[in-house]
């Protein structure tokens, strides 16, 4: 019995619809199609603004749209997250490929199809060796740095569709904010009037009707307004328009395997992988939140990177998981992840009906849009909560942010880790070393710091709140030599330190030889058990003494009193202890 229960088990994770299918029901499978639905109807203004993002033709958004989320619905772990084309995964890419090639042209949709093989690739072998836990290392400050850093990028990279303002192709940001400042004057009054009101009616759509597709209506809006304005005009208007999309399957291509295109994208892979890997299992696990589901982030891993692989020969660039239709694909009441893969069924559909339209999309309203969707990247809240709380995260936030809009974009995100870890090692390698001694206004004297309490001349309690491992070693040290009186016992109250490797040891060691030789010694208390194993296998405890370990302040202190010089205490007269007056000892 109990092998037949194995076998199933690793059937249903070979098998990822197996793990979920059993959720399905013709009541689920209704409210799915009705979700799929609706998110093939929001992807389809998304598609097009984030392949204008990305550089790439229009219709090349809606193809990332349309397998990759199929194939990585029907893979995940995730019961609601939705794949395809983002707006961060645009904007990297983007920073990446204009540098090699024209945005639009052959040349640039080639390499950006390769990228998308390349990365898919690295992402299903990150899955096969089980590394999800990769992801950890990009924290939630480094996210917000990045996306408000990439927001203000995507406006720069708008401004000349805006104001319809020329502004040389390649541009960086400080450049961009130059030649738009410089020909400002020259503002097209057409083009500003259909971006403008494009940007107005989406904002009151969001805010006032936010169950209606604010995209399309203000889409909808500005296109009819750009007809308008070219039927009363008797002069041209200046108004481009983004051209009629192909409405066809997604057709089939083949990535560039030559070394010097490879050799040429690699250096970029890895930022691209870490950034959709981030943004596929943030977003999962967030939705998973409200669903009550525990996300597998290997699981997810290996169903990007085969999303990607197959995408690359489906005309689809790198595509990842979206938070805002993810969002509204649970919102929508899916159930499973057939609501996710049906989008993009539907949009394949819906293409072959709305494609032609596109040829009446001006450029102005599509730059009115994307002004919309990059303001809704930036996190204010967490930007603004992180100000309040965290000198160190607001270092790693507004680092990002910066380097996001001065570097390249995935020197940015390597930047932004990097100057995680920097914090994190700086933080734990300055454990906190808090002296302790009983309060005497306290029924059971517990204990409490310093401050105006006075401390015994022999014995000093010390709590440290962190591990004891080779970089914390040097700050601990100093933190006891700098201690205002050199008593000769130390009772390290060590519940705070979670390990301790060779180097904690012997610093535990040295400590304790140090301080007997002195005529004192180094008692510890509540140590845990990882660390106490590794001081039993190292023989450590044969230098420490076993005596000298307690389960509590109270023996610890006890059984110190004993040895102390007691000619000293006589002359003393502080009463640090109860014993210290002889009365019996309870703390």
């Amino acid at each position: 019995m109990r092998s037949s229960s194995v076998s199933g088990a690793r059937w249903r994770s070979l098998v990822p619809p197996l793990q979920w299918w059993y959720r399905v029901t013709p009541a689920t499978f209704r409210a799915d199609l009705l979700a799929g639905l609706t998110g093939a109807i929001v992807v389809l203004p998304q598609g097009v603004a984030f392949a204008a993002i990305a550089g790439m033709p229009p219709v090349y958004g809606l193809y990332a749209g349309m397998i990759p989320p199929i194939v990585a619905a029907l893979l995940g772990s995730s019961w609601h997250l939705v794949s395809g084309p983002t707006t961060a995964a645009s904007i990297v890419l983007f920073s990446l490929l204009s540098a090699h090639a024209e945005p639009g042209s052959a040349a640039y949709i080639q390499l950006a199809l390769t990228m998308t093989f390349l990365v898919g690739l690295t992402q299903l072998g990150l899955g096969l060796v089980r590394m999800g836990i990769l992801v950890n290392f990009i924290s939630q400050s480094v996210t917000i740095g990045f996306t408000s850093g990439s927001a203000l990028l995507i406006i720069a990279s708008q401004l000349d569709n805006f104001f319809g303002i020329p502004i040389p192709k390649g541009s960086d940001f400080t450049e961009t904010l130059l030649f738009c400042v410089q020909g400002l004057r020259t503002t097209n009054p057409y083009i500003l009037i259909v971006s403008g009101t494009t940007l107005l009616v989406g904002v009151l759509c969001r805010k006032f009707l936010p169950r209606l597709p604010y995209m399309i209506i203000a889409l909808v809006v500005g296109s009819l307004l750009a007809w308008g304005v070219d039927v009363v005009l008797t002069v041209p208007s200046g108004i481009t328009r983004v051209g009629a999309l192909s409405a066809s399957l997604p057709p089939l291509s083949w990535p560039d395997f030559s070394l010097s295109t490879l050799r040429t994208l690699a250096p970029g892979v890895i930022a691209v992988t870490l950034l959709t890997l981030t943004g596929a299992i943030s977003t999962a696990r967030s939705i998973a939140l409200h669903s009550g589901q525990v996300i597998d982030a290997d699981q997810e891993f290996i169903a990007q990177g085969i999303s990607n692989l197959v995408g690359s020969f489906f005309s689809a660039y790198v595509s990842t998981g979206s938070f805002n239709r993810s969002g509204m694909n649970y919102e929508a009441g899916a159930v499973t992840p057939i609501a996710a893969a049906s989008s993009g069924v539907f949009l394949i559909g819906l293409v072959t009906l709305v494609a032609p339209l596109a040829s009446h999309l001006p450029n102005a309203a599509m730059a009115g849009l994307l002004f919309l969707v990059a303001w809704g990247l930036i996190d204010w809240h967490h930007i603004h909560q992180t100000l309040r709380t965290s000198h160190s995260e607001t270092a790693i936030v507004v680092g990002t942010f910066l380097a996001t809009l001065f570097f390249h974009l995935e020197t940015a995100i390597l930047f932004g880790v990097m100057l995680s870890l920097g914090i994190y090692l700086a933080r734990t390698s300055n454990p906190n070393v808090v002296s302790l001694v009983p309060d005497p206004d306290h029924s059971r004297r517990r204990f409490t710091t310093p401050d105006h309490l006075a401390e015994c001349p022999q014995v000093r309690i010390v709590r440290v709140d962190g591990s004891l491992f080779f970089a914390a070693i040097r700050a601990v040290q100093e933190r006891l030599d700098a201690l205002a009186t050199p008593q000769t016992h130390l009772i390290l109250v060590a519940s705070g330190i979670n390990s301790i490797d060779l180097a904690g040891a012997e610093f535990l060691a040295n400590e304790a030889t140090k301080r007997r030789k002195a005529g004192g010694g180094l008692y510890l208390v509540r140590l845990k058990q990882t660390p106490n194993t590794l001081l039993e296998r190292g023989g450590y405890w044969a230098t420490i003494g076993e005596e000298n370990l307690f389960s509590s302040e109270t023996k610890a202190i006890r059984a110190v009193f004993a040895r102390l010089d007691h000619d000293k205490c006589s002359q003393c007269g502080l009463h640090v202890f109860r014993e210290c007056v002889g009365t019996s000892f309870a703390i």
